[in-house]
C-alpha cells in the first residue's frame, strides 16, 4: 500500500475492468450529486455500482481535486508540519530510536513516519492537535505496558503529551521487542 503509486488515477484501469463503464461515466454520476457530503459520494458509488471502499475512496477524492493520496513525501516535511512543541517531541522520540538502531529506515507510510527494517515495520507515530500516538508494530506486551502508567493506552497505540520526556529506554524496548518477533 505505502509503497503503491499514490495517484489516485493509477486505479482507474482496474475501476474500469472491474466495474464495466469508463471513469468519466462514475465521475459525471458524482456530479450529479452536487455538494453531496464526502459519505453520500461513497455511498452512490458502494450501493448503486458496487464500488469497493477502496476504488469509490480514490475516485471520490479524485473528483474533490485531490489526485495524489501523499499529503508529505519526507519524514522531514512530517516534523514540519507538526511544528512546535509536537515537532521537538516527535523529533526527539525517533532521534532515540535511532541512536540505538541506526539501521532501522526512517520513511513515510500511510502519511506518517516509520521505522523500517527492510520491508517490515517496527515503529511509527502520528501526530493529533493536542497529543502525539506512539505506534509500536506488533503491539503492546505486557512488559511495556508496566511502563506505561500515566499514558493513555489504546489497542495498539500510545498516547502521550505534545511536550513528553522522551523515555528512551522505553521506546527502545518497543524496538527490541517488534525486532524480536521478526526474528531480528
Amino acid at each position: 500500500m505505502p509503497e503503491a503509486s499514490s495517484d489516485r488515477s493509477s486505479y482507474f484501469p482496474a475501476i474500469e475492468k472491474k466495474y464495466g463503464k469508463p471513469v468519466k461515466f462514475y465521475l459525471e454520476a458524482l456530479g450529479k450529486l452536487g455538494d453531496a457530503k464526502y459519505a453520500e459520494q461513497i455511498s452512490l458509488l458502494r450501493e448503486k455500482f458496487g464500488f469497493s471502499q477502496t476504488h469509490a475512496n480514490a475516485l471520490v477524492m479524485y473528483a474533490r481535486g485531490s489526485t495524489s493520496s501523499r499529503r508529505v513525501a519526507t519524514p522531514e516535511d512530517y516534523f514540519l508540519s507538526l511544528g512546535g512543541e509536537r515537532e521537538k517531541t516527535a523529533r526527539a522520540v525517533f532521534a532515540a530510536i535511532l541512536s540505538k538502531y541506526p539501521d532501522l529506515e526512517l520513511v513515510i507510510a500511510w502519511n506518517q513516519p516509520m521505522l523500517r527494517h527492510g520491508k517490515d515495520y517496527i515503529f511509527g507515530l502520528m501526530g493529533a492537535k493536542n497529543h502525539l500516538l506512539l505506534a509500536p508494530w506488533g503491539g503492546i506486551s505486557e512488559t511495556v505496558l508496566t511502563r506505561l502508567k500515566g499514558l493513555k493506552v489504546n489497542k495498539k497505540t500510545v498516547q502521550i503529551p505534545v511536550d513528553w520526556k522522551i523515555d528512551a529506554p522505553l521506546l527502545r524496548l518497543m524496538v527490541k521487542e517488534r525486532l524480536a518477533q521478526l526474528g531480528d
